[in-house]
């Protein structure tokens, strides 16, 4: 199955709380973390909410 990775690019202050809590959920804490996550939707939904603040990858 194919895998997204996804970094922070940005930092959540100044973001609406629902954004902050899209980012932990994800994994992520600071910028310049890096998480790998199954490609399905319910984390695409959340890559899509935080898209401003994060860089995404396919990887195998």
């Amino acid at each position: 199955m194919p895998r997204l990775k996804v970094q922070q690019k940005k930092s959540t202050i100044g973001c609406p709380k629902n954004q902050r809590d899209t980012v932990r959920s994800l994994g992520l804490k600071r910028v310049g973390d890096v998480v790998v996550k199954e490609d399905r939707p319910e984390f695409r939904g959340m890559v899509h909410t935080v898209r401003h603040l994060v860089t995404v990858e396919e990887v195998d």
